[in-house]
């Protein structure tokens, strides 16, 4: 894999702060910031906040970050996106007592699918994508194990970016670290 540098992307929204330190950047999330389209909630939300750079066909994305947030919707991981209503967050997002990795996948409207992962608090996470075909696989993990997330439909006639996200969508004040991004070739397998 082959660091991207923060530069090279844009941001969707841009965060309320930004600062490098030790090749890392800490950032802050605004409150109220999230993705979401209509389905159970009825609400529509375009608006968190997302560094991304193109997304090519036969590629792969890592974001890795300190998973230290401990309220309700708090979330970290990657966005991948086409335009407002096609787009996908896999993500590490705190939710029910619980960090919840999973993965929401909207294409008009939005889907969520989670688990816990009690076990990754206060440790460094890492969430991957890896575009092959009409597909992107997601997978999460840390200290080396990484684990298959979702596998989701990815329209391959769309033009993709991708990159870190954050989103705070209960509260003012989430600061997170985000430690790495990197893009490399796609993964060979599923499993």
């Amino acid at each position: 894999m082959k660091t991207i540098a923060w530069s090279e992307g844009s941001w969707t929204r841009e965060p309320v702060s930004i600062t490098e330190k030790n090749g890392a950047i800490v950032v802050e999330a605004a409150e109220g910031s999230d993705w979401w389209r209509t389905t159970a909630y009825g609400f529509i939300h375009n608006d968190g906040h997302a560094l991304v750079k193109n997304f090519p066909q036969d590629s792969a994305m890592e974001v890795s970050f300190i998973l230290d947030y401990k309220e309700q919707f708090d979330q970290c991981g990657i966005f991948i996106t086409s335009d407002e209503e096609n787009w996908i967050k896999a993500a590490i997002e705190f939710c029910d007592g619980y960090p919840q990795v999973g993965a929401v996948v909207t294409a008009t409207i939005s889907d969520w699918s989670t688990g816990r992962v009690s076990e990754w608090m206060g440790k460094e996470v890492t969430v991957r994508v890896s575009r092959t075909g009409d597909a992107v696989t997601v997978r999460a993990g840390c200290d080396g194990d990484m684990r298959l997330v979702r596998v989701a439909p990815l329209d391959p006639k769309r033009t993709w970016k991708a990159g870190p996200l954050l989103c705070a969508p209960s509260r003012a004040g989430l600061v997170t670290t985000i430690t790495s991004w990197s893009e490399g070739p796609a993964d060979s397998d599923l499993h």
